[in-house]
């Protein structure tokens, strides 16, 4: 059922993201970023926060573990809390899912086929987990735009994980909903905002982001089991909130400016990135776009 904009739902924390870090031109690639052994890659949920709320409405509906036929994630499940613990989460309640334990949805990468086989997923960007289970990351990233530009480097990532290394990505869009859950079967996409005032829709948008990491699935002796945990943490936090300064404000524009037309539709943000980018050009003069840009 659509709901409309509650302001109550986000969660501003401090991984918030930081727009400094984007690319400019925009580019759809994994952006990995090689993570030492001490990082940090799970947190426990809060019982009664707005993610907890929405994850719990998942969970008691039965919708948010997926699993191939046949696939074992017990090794997974006991890596997944040996690295909880290293996060200085205590073991939860057994009786506690594990979608309501953790504020990660969760993905297990088979490295050798790159297969996944088991997901526990409550908040999705607009894709539907049920639909990709047991299919390769090549299979899965099909519908991205430019899609051809990343399946060439699964195998790579595949093989880095499989190395014994972690790593951390971040991916963001902007969107008119405050809701975290984004399944696009449970809810219909929010409209944007219906004005012609720059500042006015701004003030209605959201930067959604997520911060993606892979660490490798090991037994108690610390040797590799063939398998990868996939982790995603979803923030939202109001838009103008994020644009801090000129700086942030030049960044937004010109990576808005800079994706194509298929991106501007694989994000659904072609109706919104002109007024988007009037809002920004208050905010600050941007610099002229990079070559190659396709305002």
């Amino acid at each position: 059922m659509f709901q409309p904009h509650d302001r109550t739902t986000v969660r501003m924390d401090s991984m918030a993201f930081d727009l400094q870090q984007i690319d400019v031109p925009f580019r759809m690639r994994p952006g990995l970023r090689k993570l030492g052994a001490d990082a940090t890659h799970l947190r426990a949920l809060v019982p009664g926060s707005p993610l907890f709320q929405a994850k719990q409405r998942v969970s008691r509906d039965g919708q948010a573990l997926h699993v191939a036929p046949g696939f074992d994630a017990g090794p997974a499940m006991d890596a997944i809390w040996r690295q909880a613990r290293r996060d200085g989460i205590a073991t939860p309640d057994p009786s506690l899912p594990l979608e309501l334990a953790l504020e990660q949805d969760l993905a297990i990468l088979d490295l050798a086929s790159t297969i996944v086989p088991w997901m526990c997923i409550c908040v999705p960007s607009g894709w539907a987990p049920e639909e990709k289970i047991g299919r390769t990351l090549t299979e899965i990233h099909t519908p991205v735009a430019d899609s051809d530009t990343l399946n060439g480097r699964w195998p790579q990532l595949a093989a880095l994980v499989g190395a014994g290394q972690a790593w951390e990505r971040q991916v963001w869009t902007i969107s008119p909903s405050s809701r975290f859950d984004q399944h696009p079967q449970r809810h219909a996409p929010a409209p944007w905002p219906d004005t012609d005032e720059p500042q006015r829709f701004a003030s209605l948008c959201y930067l959604r982001s997520e911060r993606q990491t892979f660490f490798p699935v090991n037994d108690p002796a610390g040797q590799p089991l063939g398998q990868a945990v996939f982790t995603i943490s979803v923030a939202l936090q109001p838009l103008p909130d994020v644009v801090r300064n000129a700086q942030d404000a030049t960044r937004l524009f010109q990576s808005l400016a800079s994706m194509s037309h298929d991106v501007l539709k694989y994000k659904h943000l072609s109706a919104a990135r002109q007024p988007l980018l009037a809002w920004l050009s208050q905010r600050d003069t941007p610099a002229a776009p990079a070559s190659g840009q396709n305002v």
